[in-house]
């Protein structure tokens, strides 16, 4: 506990001055607040109400689920000024559908049904409309966040076996499902953040000069007892290792309870803790970056939001699975200078507002910033388009049960 007390005095005896530290932060996120109008068209198809508005009428959790990044994409970009109506001028093409609205009663989301309800649509769209056919979708987007992704399916070792969706292999994916050299991450995909409600939050602020007295910060599972009850299966043992390393320990506040106080205990702590779970993300990830607490990532090989714009080495600390049982020296080593540079970058408006969904949409929010990724990829290159009835995808590859109408 000594050591906490002395790293906490001398956070609070170096002045926070604006820029002093290190000029990077004076930059940091000059790419997050690049403007996305201009540099490109996007048509949304129009679908039967079937394939979303009543999806999520018979279900309106949907709209706080953390997958609900596809509600509020399509929502945006129905009034977005990038929007055309005119798909001959189009650089992409979007089709709306609420392929994650299918709770449990307890909220847990099935994937079940997604393959079929995706292939409906495409079915539709290539049909209706010959853009599909130009390209078999590779001037198309979707929005795919569930736990893996368009793997669609919660169980890593079902989501590998089934792999992303054949019809769905040329598109570009936008996912929150982000882990290198992994089945379910194809190459071009844009990693987004999982939907966090930007209103709670906002509920939730405390004074930002309240010290932070809490050194290490979790709340969530250590364990899946009910899908991996022997043990070691779920978070590949990482949490596991946390609660039997740090359980004891006075400078960890690490719990299975969820209080009340959750939000406003992450704005007390220096560092929080964002293991993977049974996928390598969550939602800690967007609340910590909200909070200011320095993500100390537990994922090896993860694929982080809006990569290419957010410095999150500069941000979080990142901890090989292997080496949570040596957590405490690891944080307890980090210089002083190190972990106020970090707090300074993370207190950029810039860093909070790309992990965010709000309603309604502002400059340079995740909304933004997935229209920079795919103005990023601008022009399509000439290969994607096919030659006259050149096929490329097989429609009859995939599990039987995908094949069935829905």
């Amino acid at each position: 506990m000594d050591s906490f007390k002395e790293f906490h005095k001398s956070l609070l005896r170096i002045k926070h001055g604006s820029c002093g530290v290190v000029q990077a932060i004076c930059s940091a996120g000059d790419v997050l607040e690049d403007d996305p109008v201009g540099r490109l068209k996007v048509f949304v198809y129009e679908l039967p109400s079937k394939y979303n508005k009543k999806i999520l009428q018979k279900d309106p959790r949907c709209l706080n689920h953390m997958f609900a990044a596809e509600i509020y994409m399509h929502r945006f970009l129905l009034s977005s000024p990038v929007r055309t109506l005119n798909p001959e001028e189009a650089d992409w093409f979007y089709t709306p559908v609420y392929s994650t609205c299918d709770l449990t009663p307890n909220g847990l989301p099935l994937p079940f049904k997604s393959p079929r309800v995706m292939r409906s649509a495409i079915q539709l769209i290539s049909s209706n409309w010959p853009y599909w056919n130009r390209t078999e979708g590779a001037d198309h987007f979707f929005i795919v966040p569930h736990d893996f992704a368009a793997c669609f399916h919660y169980l890593e070792e079902k989501a590998i076996e089934r792999g992303i969706l054949t019809l769905l292999q040329r598109a570009t994916l936008v996912q929150t499902f982000g882990q290198r050299n992994h089945v379910c991450l194809k190459d071009g995909s844009i990693t987004i953040p999982p939907y966090a409600p930007p209103q709670k939050m906002q509920t939730h602020l405390i004074p930002p000069n309240t010290p932070r007295s809490i050194f290490v910060y979790f709340r969530g599972l250590f364990y899946d007892v009910g899908n991996d009850p022997e043990g070691g299966y779920y978070a590949r043992g990482a949490r596991a290792a946390v609660w039997e390393n740090f359980k004891d320990n006075p400078l960890f506040d690490i719990s299975t309870d969820h209080p009340t106080t959750y939000y406003e205990d992450m704005q007390r702590a220096i560092f929080c803790l964002c293991p993977l779970g049974w996928a390598p993300w969550s939602p800690r990830l967007v609340e910590a970056v909200i909070f200011g607490c320095i993500p100390v990532i537990i994922a090896d090989d993860i694929v982080l939001p809006f990569a290419d714009a957010i410095p999150w080495e500069e941000i979080g600390v990142f901890v090989a699975e292997k080496d949570v049982p040596s957590l405490d020296t690891i944080l307890t080593s980090i210089p002083t200078e190190v972990v106020l540079r970090k707090q300074r970058l993370l207190a950029n408006p810039s860093m909070k507002q790309a992990m965010l969904f709000p309603q309604p949409a502002q400059s340079g929010d995740a909304f933004h910033q997935i229209l920079n990724g795919l103005a990023r990829k601008l022009p399509h290159n000439k290969s994607v388009f096919l030659k006259p009835g050149e096929k490329m995808l097989n429609w009859t590859a995939g599990p039987v049960g995908d094949l069935k109408p829905w």
